[in-house]
């Protein structure tokens, strides 16, 4: 049986705001680079470059809302991605 494809995406918290409900950070997979806005009330995700956004886009907002109140700013978290980057 063939193994699914996986990148190791690395995420890390840069400011968190619970009075404007917001997330921001950057998060690396493979060879891109991408920077984020999270408004977790509304459930909001922008993310940029838009180069490769469709690629990590998902699996970042699936990380989000489960490890949400987990996350703390200056932290460093690692999830996977069912594609090769």
């Amino acid at each position: 049986m063939a193994r699914l494809p996986a990148t190791t995406a690395r995420l890390r918290v840069l400011h968190q705001s619970f009075s404007q409900r917001v997330l921001e950070g950057e998060v690396t997979a493979g060879s891109f680079h991408w920077t984020f806005r999270w408004a977790f009330d509304r459930g909001e995700l922008c993310v940029e470059p838009s180069l490769g956004r469709a690629l990590i886009q998902d699996a970042l907002l699936r990380f989000l809302l489960r490890m949400d109140y987990q996350l703390e700013p200056g932290g460093d978290y690692a999830f996977t991605v069912r594609a090769r980057f």
